[in-house]
């Protein structure tokens, strides 16, 4: 660029001698303004398309990242739904705590590419939403509606009947699931309900693979303890 520079203005100074010699009224200084007001538009139009450029790209990568989002959206909205439900057991606020966590991922949808796992990446958002609202309050009161259970259970090869059978067992399993310790109770839903291996639940509850194992090993026995009682008592 410099060069080029340069050499503009070598000729634009040979062609004003010649001018001056020749009894021509262009002075060198005259040429040499001309030179720099051409070299500074250059400059600026260069510039302008370079911001146009990024403008761009910036508006691309937005649109691809939006997109992205939108897909995680359509793909796994019932599996947070289902872990925010089990957590809050209330429609209303498992609803609002999925929408919340979305929007944290719109937020820092650059992340995105840096992502291993989509599905425990967005568990991991959602469960610390709900544990957020679970500990501020309870703003509506926890339900058992086996109907709302129903819904939220996979419906994949099980007929109405046998999705309301389910739905009542696991309204009968989460009643005992409240009556763990908090850190037993919170393995062992990602665990049984979520599927989660115990690298992945530890990647969500921020632990170690170790606790994950000694935690959910605890919960088993105590589950076994819990449902014999609850069975007994029926």
């Amino acid at each position: 660029m410099e060069g080029s520079r340069g050499d503009g203005l070598r000729e634009l100074f040979h062609f004003g001698r010649r001018g001056a010699l020749n009894g021509g009224d262009v002075s060198i200084l005259a040429l040499v303004c001309v030179w720099w007001t051409m070299s500074a538009g250059q400059a600026v139009f260069s510039g302008w398309m370079e911001i146009a450029d990024k403008a761009m790209h910036e508006e691309a990568r937005r649109r691809t990242e939006e997109a992205i989002v939108e897909a995680l959206v359509s793909e796994y909205a019932g599996t947070l739904y289902r872990v925010a439900y089990s957590v809050l057991r209330n429609a209303a606020d498992a609803e609002d705590a999925v929408q919340e966590a979305f929007v944290r991922v719109l937020r820092h949808r650059d992340m995105l590419a840096e992502v291993r796992d989509q599905r425990v990446w967005l568990i991991r958002i959602v469960w610390n939403v709900v544990l957020d609202r679970k500990r501020r309050m309870k703003t509506r009161p926890e339900t058992d509606d086996v109907a709302e259970l129903a819904r939220v259970l996979p419906a994949t090869g099980l007929s109405a009947e046998e999705r309301v059978a389910a739905a009542q067992h696991h309204a009968h399993v989460l009643a005992c699931v409240e009556k763990l310790p908090t850190k037993e109770r919170q393995v062992l839903m990602l665990s049984a309900f979520e599927e989660l291996n115990s690298v992945e639940i530890a990647e969500v509850l921020g632990i170690t693979e170790s606790s994950v194992r000694s935690r959910l090993f605890r919960a088993r026995n105590l589950m076994a303890g819990l449902l014999e009682h609850a069975r007994r008592m029926g």
